[in-house]
Protein backbone atom coordinates (compact mmCIF):
# COMPACT_ATOMS: atom_id res chain seq x y z
CA UNK A 1 0.00 0.00 0.00
CA UNK A 2 1.38 3.25 -0.88
CA UNK A 3 1.58 6.15 1.93
CA UNK A 4 0.20 9.60 0.43
CA UNK A 5 1.18 12.66 2.42
CA UNK A 6 -1.83 15.48 3.33
CA UNK A 7 0.26 17.53 0.82
CA UNK A 8 0.45 14.88 -1.85
CA UNK A 9 -3.11 14.45 -2.05
CA UNK A 10 -4.15 18.13 -1.85
CA UNK A 11 -1.85 18.86 -4.88
CA UNK A 12 -3.47 15.92 -6.92
CA UNK A 13 -6.64 16.53 -6.59
CA UNK A 14 -6.04 20.52 -6.69
CA UNK A 15 -4.69 19.91 -9.69
CA UNK A 16 -7.29 17.53 -10.97
CA UNK A 17 -10.37 19.68 -10.22
CA UNK A 18 -9.07 22.03 -13.15
CA UNK A 19 -8.83 19.20 -15.66
CA UNK A 20 -10.66 19.06 -18.44
CA UNK A 21 -10.79 15.42 -18.89
CA UNK A 22 -11.69 15.77 -22.54
CA UNK A 23 -9.23 17.66 -23.76
CA UNK A 24 -6.13 16.56 -21.62
CA UNK A 25 -7.35 13.00 -22.08
CA UNK A 26 -7.21 13.40 -25.99
CA UNK A 27 -4.23 15.45 -26.02
CA UNK A 28 -2.61 12.50 -23.70
CA UNK A 29 -3.36 9.52 -25.75
CA UNK A 30 -2.57 11.12 -29.45
CA UNK A 31 0.72 12.44 -28.18
CA UNK A 32 1.79 8.92 -26.75
CA UNK A 33 0.42 7.39 -30.46
CA UNK A 34 2.74 10.37 -31.76
CA UNK A 35 5.99 9.79 -30.06
CA UNK A 36 5.68 6.32 -29.51
CA UNK A 37 4.36 4.88 -32.59
CA UNK A 38 4.88 1.42 -32.20
CA UNK A 39 2.08 1.73 -29.89
CA UNK A 40 -0.66 2.15 -32.70
CA UNK A 41 -0.21 -1.92 -33.13
CA UNK A 42 -3.17 -1.35 -30.34
CA UNK A 43 -5.44 1.02 -31.93
CA UNK A 44 -5.63 -0.53 -35.74
CA UNK A 45 -9.40 -0.41 -35.42
CA UNK A 46 -9.51 3.18 -35.02
CA UNK A 47 -8.86 4.47 -38.45
CA UNK A 48 -6.32 6.58 -40.00
CA UNK A 49 -3.12 7.24 -37.60
CA UNK A 50 -0.94 7.94 -40.31
CA UNK A 51 0.37 11.29 -39.41
CA UNK A 52 0.27 13.91 -35.86
CA UNK A 53 -2.43 15.44 -37.82
CA UNK A 54 -4.63 12.81 -38.54
CA UNK A 55 -3.69 11.07 -35.07
CA UNK A 56 -5.10 14.67 -32.79
CA UNK A 57 -7.49 15.04 -35.46
CA UNK A 58 -9.15 11.19 -35.21
CA UNK A 59 -12.28 11.19 -33.01
CA UNK A 60 -11.73 7.94 -31.67
CA UNK A 61 -8.37 8.76 -30.25
CA UNK A 62 -10.57 11.68 -28.73
CA UNK A 63 -13.20 9.08 -27.63
CA UNK A 64 -10.38 6.95 -26.02
CA UNK A 65 -7.75 9.38 -24.51
CA UNK A 66 -11.09 11.13 -22.46
CA UNK A 67 -12.45 7.15 -21.82
CA UNK A 68 -8.53 6.85 -20.49
CA UNK A 69 -8.38 9.81 -18.48
CA UNK A 70 -11.88 9.51 -17.09
CA UNK A 71 -10.62 5.76 -15.77
CA UNK A 72 -7.44 7.66 -14.07
CA UNK A 73 -10.27 10.08 -11.90
CA UNK A 74 -11.03 6.78 -10.40
CA UNK A 75 -7.40 6.34 -9.20
CA UNK A 76 -7.64 9.85 -7.37
CA UNK A 77 -11.27 9.34 -6.20
CA UNK A 78 -9.84 6.10 -4.27
CA UNK A 79 -5.69 6.96 -3.77
CA UNK A 80 -5.93 4.36 -0.83
CA UNK A 81 -7.26 1.82 -3.01
CA UNK A 82 -5.68 1.85 -6.43
CA UNK A 83 -4.22 -1.60 -6.85
CA UNK A 84 -7.99 -2.84 -6.07
CA UNK A 85 -9.69 0.04 -7.87
CA UNK A 86 -7.37 -1.06 -11.33
CA UNK A 87 -8.14 -5.05 -10.92
CA UNK A 88 -10.63 -5.79 -13.71
CA UNK A 89 -8.83 -3.23 -16.30
CA UNK A 90 -5.43 -4.98 -15.28
CA UNK A 91 -6.79 -8.10 -16.75
CA UNK A 92 -8.44 -6.56 -19.14
CA UNK A 93 -5.45 -4.90 -20.81
CA UNK A 94 -3.54 -8.38 -19.61
CA UNK A 95 -5.88 -11.46 -20.59
CA UNK A 96 -7.63 -9.62 -23.40
CA UNK A 97 -6.11 -6.86 -25.10
CA UNK A 98 -2.29 -8.16 -24.63
CA UNK A 99 -0.96 -4.46 -24.23
CA UNK A 100 2.83 -3.85 -23.54
CA UNK A 101 2.51 -3.14 -19.67
CA UNK A 102 4.94 -0.48 -20.51
CA UNK A 103 3.06 1.63 -22.21
CA UNK A 104 0.87 2.55 -18.91
CA UNK A 105 4.30 4.07 -17.38
CA UNK A 106 4.98 5.93 -21.04
CA UNK A 107 1.38 7.03 -21.02
CA UNK A 108 1.61 8.20 -17.24
CA UNK A 109 5.08 10.09 -18.65
CA UNK A 110 3.02 12.17 -21.20
CA UNK A 111 -0.10 13.06 -18.79
CA UNK A 112 2.77 14.40 -16.49
CA UNK A 113 4.07 17.06 -19.80
CA UNK A 114 0.69 17.20 -20.67
CA UNK A 115 -0.85 19.04 -17.09
CA UNK A 116 2.57 20.72 -16.32
CA UNK A 117 2.00 22.09 -20.23
CA UNK A 118 -1.51 23.26 -19.24
CA UNK A 119 -1.14 23.89 -15.39
CA UNK A 120 2.71 25.70 -15.61
CA UNK A 121 1.83 28.21 -12.52
CA UNK A 122 0.85 24.90 -10.42
CA UNK A 123 2.85 22.48 -11.26
CA UNK A 124 5.71 23.08 -8.95
CA UNK A 125 8.03 20.40 -8.47
CA UNK A 126 5.96 19.30 -5.37
CA UNK A 127 3.33 18.92 -7.47
CA UNK A 128 5.32 16.97 -10.43
CA UNK A 129 6.80 15.15 -7.44
CA UNK A 130 3.17 13.85 -6.09
CA UNK A 131 1.59 13.26 -10.11
CA UNK A 132 4.74 10.87 -10.96
CA UNK A 133 4.05 8.97 -7.71
CA UNK A 134 0.42 8.68 -8.77
CA UNK A 135 0.90 7.83 -12.28
CA UNK A 136 3.66 4.84 -11.25
CA UNK A 137 1.44 3.75 -8.82
CA UNK A 138 -1.17 3.29 -11.50
CA UNK A 139 0.83 2.01 -14.14
CA UNK A 140 2.00 -0.52 -11.28
CA UNK A 141 -1.40 -1.20 -10.49
CA UNK A 142 -2.57 -2.05 -14.43
CA UNK A 143 0.53 -4.17 -14.76
CA UNK A 144 -0.30 -6.12 -12.17
CA UNK A 145 -1.63 -9.02 -13.65
CA UNK A 146 1.68 -9.27 -16.14
CA UNK A 147 3.52 -10.59 -12.89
Amino acid sequence: MVHWTAEEKQLITSIWSKVNVEECGAEALARLLIVYPWTQRFFSSFGNLSSPTAITGNPKVRAHGKKVLTSFGEAIKNLDNIKTTYAKLSELHCEKLHVDPENFRLLGDILIIVLASHFARDFTPACQFAWQKLVGVVAHALARKYH
